[in-house]
């Protein structure tokens, strides 16, 4: 059963009436639209594409792929969503924005006057419709730039893909650098510990301590037999040396203690050391390059057809909407 109620049904059919009656006037404001909009896209000056595929690598710590035991992860493997989306937030940073600004000139080229209030502004607005990176589908990152010059749409694109890695290699080097220079303030003054430990052992052995434990041993075992032997001039010599260590004791085993302690934190140390090093200096790449841009041979905007026919539909809507709105107060 038709659920329509009949008024509704009434006004649709005076609509379409209304529509079909104006349908000459409707089809020529079209074509004034249209004709117009065509008009119009032959003083947009054409622009070319340029773009760059390519894949973000997983930014790991190339250290420990060096110095340590297990691999977490392997260097060769591409890298996940998660690369890919923070490849793409360097990607659309500030930093490579003002590089790619300043190399190709752009406020000359986009013809932005830099010293005029919102210049920075504008040429943001500009950049942003001119250049775009964003994810595809196969997790990949598609780099896109247009432009009047398509040599320059070709160099911009590809001086892209090449900043990434500058970038996101300051960026971890800088990171890293913090780590470094932490392990090696920490690395440094555990090995002045030690020098000053050793030191202080070296100043025992001038008096006459080189391994007390050993010592002590053999000098108990020289009193037992001094005695047995009824030798009491030895014994008593005996006596004398153990008494001079005595005072160094605790002295000693304290130090010994320490210092082995410190050897192997040294040991620690000294592979973090190397390792944030590593990290600090070494230069990665962040992207696997899939497809570099070359040179468009045909323009890839303003899409002439499309214009027109969005042109013709906007000036047809905007004749019946008024059509409708003069019968109204009418």
């Amino acid at each position: 059963m038709d659920q329509t109620h009949p008024s509704h049904q009434a006004q649709e059919e005076t609509l379409l009436r209304k529509v079909w009656g104006w349908r000459k006037t409707l089809i020529l404001a079209g074509v004034i639209g249209g004709g117009l909009s065509a008009v119009a896209t032959f003083f947009i000056e054409p622009e070319f594409q340029s773009s760059v595929v390519l894949f973000a690598l997983p930014q790991q710590s190339i250290g420990a792929q060096f110095y340590e035991d297990v691999k977490r992860e392997d260097i060769l493997a591409y890298g996940e969503t998660e690369d890919a989306e923070r490849l793409l937030q360097i990607l659309n940073s500030d930093r490579i924005r003002r590089r790619v600004i300043e190399k190709y000139d752009l406020w000359t080229h986009y013809r932005i006057p830099r010293g005029e209030p919102g210049a920075q502004a504008n040429m943001a607005k500009k950049y942003a419709g001119k250049v775009g990176a964003n994810l595809t589908r196969y997790g990949s990152i598609r780099i896109d730039v247009f432009d009047t010059a398509p040599e320059m749409a070709r160099d911009i694109a590809n001086d892209i893909a090449n900043l990434t890695d500058s970038v996101a290699n300051q960026l971890r080097n800088d990171r890293a650098l913090e780590a470094f220079r932490y392990a090696e303030s920490s690395l440094r003054k555990n090995q002045m510990e030690i020098t000053e430990m050793e030191r202080r052992l070296g100043d025992l052995r001038k008096e006459g301590v080189y391994d007390f434990p050993i010592q002590i041993e053999g000098l108990n075992e020289q009193y037992a037999t001094a005695l047995g032997e009824n030798q009491q001039e030895r014994a008593q010599d005996i006596m004398s040396k153990m008494e001079r260590l005595a005072p160094y004791a605790n002295e000693y085993n304290e130090l010994t203690t320490k210092l082995e302690d410190a050897y192997e934190q040294e040991a620690v140390l000294k592979k973090r050391f190397d390792l944030n090093k590593l990290d600090a200096e070494s230069q990665l790449p962040a992207a696997f390059l899939v497809d570099r841009a070359a040179v468009a041979d045909k323009k890839a905007r303003p899409i002439r057809w499309l214009i027109t026919v969005m042109g013709a539909v906007s000036v047809a809507l905007a004749g019946l909407v008024f059509l409708l709105m003069r019968e109204a107060v009418e």
